[in-house]
């Protein structure tokens, strides 16, 4: 991993925000950079508007374990949740953990009509009562790092007859998920997948109720040199129906960092990010800080440090503070030194441990 490291990044920081939003590898920065100045000869949808997309919608698929056809192209995870609240109907009831992410949390709640219920996270399984419609969370919660117990969520879903939708956006990329097993997957892909901010995706099962195509553009229709004007005569028959007009730079960067996560593969990338993220709590364990709990994961939270946040900055080590509490993410680019270089600095801040 230090190789692929050194080959690809090269941060002037140390970088733990990943949770916050990733870095770009090499090769995706040189994409960008050569798209850039052919958009002064070739305009901004490129040379190849579709080219790029396809790959990384084709990558992503094979990381997460579907297939392309499956998979929609998008710019934000509210945007591809909303067409999800947008499909239920009238009255339908959706579960929720407490304190999940704004992103799919929201779109159901201002969506009129719907009864919304929210369970403690641990407990979310146990909370799928007969009449829930749609049971979703994050696969990883952005606050604290805790990872759902999406194989309970899922059979407690089947047996009631709830549908399911998960956010990979904190997982995908690190954290080995099938998304083959929920019959809606959303994702935002500028963090753990290092892709440029505006890149996200939206996967439909094909034996899930396939919500209405509400945004239908162009680029939704089967033919989308066809579909530039008046009603879409045929829409595509996969999931491409609910591609938005996609950004063409942030998915030129998409399709080279998706390659590269591939090229990697994401058991090897689980193994490093939890063996960092084991050897932090560790450190902070002997200097007497107690993290939130949040076993096998790559995201680490302290309350009892938050303070620590702007002498960690001062000293190029960029982390987060999120509801008080000091979040520290590793990932690929990540070493063993990057971790001893902050505990080193708790060490001599000597915070106050509760």
């Amino acid at each position: 991993m230090k190789r692929l490291a050194g080959a690809e990044f090269a941060p002037e920081t140390t970088y733990l925000n990943t949770p916050g939003s990733g870095l770009l590898p090499a090769r995706a920065i040189d994409a960008l950079r050569d798209e850039a100045e052919a958009a002064a000869s070739y305009g901004t949808m490129g040379r190849d508007y579709f080219g790029p997309a396809a790959a990384a919608r084709a990558s992503f698929a094979r990381l997460v374990g579907t297939t392309p056809d499956r998979v929609a192209v998008g710019s934000s995870v509210a945007v591809s949740t909303a067409v999800i609240a947008a499909s239920l109907p009238e009255g339908a009831e959706v579960l929720l953990p407490e304190d999940d992410f704004s992103s799919l949390v929201n779109p159901f709640t201002v969506r009129a009509g719907l009864r919304v219920r929210f369970a403690p996270l641990a407990r979310l399984a146990e909370a799928v009562r007969p009449g829930t419609a749609l049971v979703a969370c994050s696969a990883v919660q952005a606050l604290d790092g805790r990872l759902a117990d999406l194989a309970a969520v899922r059979e407690a879903a089947r047996a009631h007859g709830a549908r399911t939708l998960v956010d990979m956006t904190q997982g995908a990329g690190w954290l080995p998920l099938d998304a083959e097993q929920y019959d809606y997957v959303v994702c935002g892909a500028y963090k753990w997948l290092l892709c440029p901010r505006g890149t996200s995706f939206l996967v439909v099962a094909a034996d899930a109720p396939q919500p209405p195509a509400s945004h239908a553009g162009w680029v939704a229709g089967a033919d989308p040199g066809e579909a530039n004007y008046g009603p879409i005569a045929h829409l595509a028959e996969d999931a491409r129906r609910y591609d938005e007009p996609h950004g063409h730079l942030v998915h030129v960067g998409a399709q080279h960092s998706l390659a590269l996560l591939e090229e990697v593969g994401v058991a090897a990338v689980h193994a490093h990010d939890t063996a960092l993220a084991e050897r932090y709590r560790a450190g902070l364990a002997e200097l007497g800080y107690a993290p939130l709990p949040a076993p096998g994961s790559a995201i680490v939270t302290v309350p009892a440090l938050a303070a620590a946040h702007d002498a960690l900055a001062e000293e190029g080590i960029l982390t987060a503070v999120r509801a008080g509490k000091l979040r520290a993410g590793f990932h690929l680019y990540n070493t063993a030194e990057d971790v001893d270089r902050m505990l080193e600095v708790v060490k001599r801040l000597d915070l106050p441990r509760s």
